[in-house]
């Protein structure tokens, strides 16, 4: 059984469809299934802004064939691991939940690479094309922690 982890910012086409992608090129697809979505419903069907896929294609992943959908509370059965972006896209979702056991599979995600510091990962969309390096700077960190603890714990 593959293990599924989902990543969810606001709108699912800036930072999510980047963890999305880097994580996926981190793991392997025959045992994990990495998705991405938003808390709004703001780009349901768009795919990831241009900026996005341009600043992913630098570093040799392709985010072309996602598109933005938006979080279902049965997100909550589906996978194993969401990862938010923020602040706020982590209250949206834990407030959803409707046990502790849902809300134990939500975490931030940048508390991967700096440890309960609930830093949030800026949203790059009014930015620069620089905000897009740092975040994926950022999102890469986190993402390679995440696939080392993934790996440790389905290889024991």
């Amino acid at each position: 059984m593959k293990v599924k982890i989902l990543m969810v910012c606001l709108g699912n086409i800036c930072r999510s469809p980047l963890a999305e992608g880097i994580l996926k090129s981190k793991l392997d697809s025959r045992f994990y299934n990495v998705a991405s979505c938003g808390t709004s419903s703001y780009h349901i069907g768009s795919k990831p802004d241009q900026r996005s896929i341009d600043i992913a294609r630098q570093h040799d992943i392709d985010i072309t064939d996602q598109r933005a959908a938006q979080f279902k509370i049965s997100d909550f059965t589906t996978y194993d691991h969401i990862y938010t972006m923020d602040s706020s896209n982590y209250q949206n979702i834990i407030n959803l939940a409707s046990n502790d056991h849902e809300k134990s599979k939500v975490k931030r995600i940048l508390n991967e690479s700096h440890p309960n510091n609930d830093l949030d990962v800026p949203d790059p969309y009014y930015g620069g094309d620089q905000g897009f390096e740092e975040v994926f700077q950022m999102l890469n960190e986190a993402c390679d922690n995440i696939a080392r603890k993934l790996e440790d714990l389905n290889h024991l």
